[in-house]
């Protein structure tokens, strides 16, 4: 089985390269492999929904830019493709003296990303969301709402169509590279490839060491757990309401995001998780522990953010704590109205001091471009995150 192009992973950001390899080159034999059996069975599929406008992100960063612009090019594809979605906007609420100093310092960061941002007083804050309690907020008109697994379903519809491959319940052990070709090892036989995209997410790292390349990072798992709300309180909000975040930390804090299905959802927070596919609170992989446990990187994250993580761990366990986390600026909710719902769990890619890699980040061959960490707002930037890919190969065929 030979092959132009393969591309290892079935999620967004591994569909979008194979759609847009595949628009560049139609006659190229094209190849997705997945090792799950369906796409978008991971990130992609337990995410908050949100496409996301790029308010956080450092400006002139890869992210930054790829966030702007997977904005605009995940509306007009959902426009293209009858998915629905919705640009309800979002607000940003400060509830104390700090968050309001760091409110001032994004609003700066709004403007310099060329982000349309309104700053509201308390006053104004009050109009547009009378159940939202905060002394000021910045209000995001673009931000918006969808269900990435359709843009995934369409996604492979699109490549099929073109006559590429997709091929389910394959998973890849090992890489080997010579300067004509890479075999790829597989539970369904090996498979030869004349160019490889890896997009593994979870097991980016994995796939990283498999081919005999160099990782300069591991995968850490976070498992983000959600709640959602009754549907009494559906109308709760109009737009998407989340905390000012803290920007030596990745994650946004504990939100309010409506869906595309006219729910409520309430997350989430961040605790590390012990298998990196495992959603449930006890799940738990010797060998993913393991890893994690002998990494030195892990050793030093934890204890810069030892604090912060036994916070969200006692949150996870005292539901009370993460209610306290979101009525601090929606005192309405009540323990009830947290309902069950499904966790994520988010690949972050950390290097060997310790340091969050907080951008996009690549390792590559002769022949290869492997997606080591794709952040959030990954599953937003997918489409441009897609075409960067796309160039970067191609460029190792002239």
């Amino acid at each position: 089985m030979t092959f132009d192009i393969t591309i290892i992973g079935g999620g967004i950001v591994g569909l979008s390269a194979a759609w847009q390899w595949q628009r560049r080159f139609p006659r190229m034999k094209l190849l997705v492999l997945e090792k799950e059996a369906a796409p978008g069975r991971h990130q992609t599929g337990h995410n908050s929904g949100v496409i996301h406008a790029g308010v956080y992100y450092a400006p002139g960063s890869l992210k930054a830019g790829l966030c702007k612009q997977g904005l605009r090019e995940t509306v007009r594809f959902c426009k293209e493709n009858r998915i629905p979605y919705e640009q309800c906007g979002k607000l940003l609420v400060a509830t104390d003296p700090l968050e309001s100093q760091r409110l001032q310092a994004l609003y700066r960061r709004c403007r310099e990303n060329g982000i349309d941002g309104e700053l509201l007083d308390a006053a104004a804050l009050k109009t547009r969301e009378p159940n939202i309690r905060g002394s000021g907020a910045i209000y995001v008109r673009d931000t918006g709402i969808v269900d990435f697994k359709k843009i995934c379903e369409r996604l492979g519809q699109l490549i099929r169509a073109g006559g590429g491959e997709i091929r389910l319940n394959t998973r890849v052990s090992a890489i080997s590279e010579n300067d004509r070709t890479l075999t790829l090892k597989t539970d369904g036989g090996e498979i030869n490839t004349a160019f490889l995209i890896c997009c593994a997410g979870l097991q980016a790292d994995r796939l990283v060491r498999a081919h005999g390349l160099e990782a300069d990072f591991r995968i850490i798992p976070f498992r983000g757990e959600y709640y959602r709300l009754p549907a009494g309180k559906s109308d709760l909000i109009r737009h998407l309401i989340y905390p000012i975040p803290d920007p030596a930390l990745p994650f946004l804090g504990v939100h309010l995001t409506r869906t595309i299905d006219g729910g409520i959802s309430v997350g989430p927070n961040a605790v590390l998780g012990w298998k990196r596919e495992g959603y449930d609170r006890f799940n738990f992989s010797l060998a993913d522990s393991g890893d994690m446990l002998a990494y030195p990187g892990f050793w030093k994250l934890l204890s810069r953010h030892l604090g912060y993580g036994l916070a969200e761990m006692k949150n996870s366990w005292w539901k009370r704590g993460y209610l306290r986390q979101v009525r601090k600026y929606c005192p309405r909710l009540a323990l009830s109205d947290l309902l069950p719902y499904p966790s994520g769990v988010r690949a972050q890619a950390v290097l060997a001091d310790g340091t969050l890699v907080h951008d996009f980040h690549f390792a590559e061959s002769p022949r290869s471009l492997h997606v080591c960490n794709a952040p959030s707002p990954a599953a937003t930037s997918a489409l441009p995150i897609g075409a960067y890919i796309c160039d970067r190969l191609a460029a190792k065929m002239s």
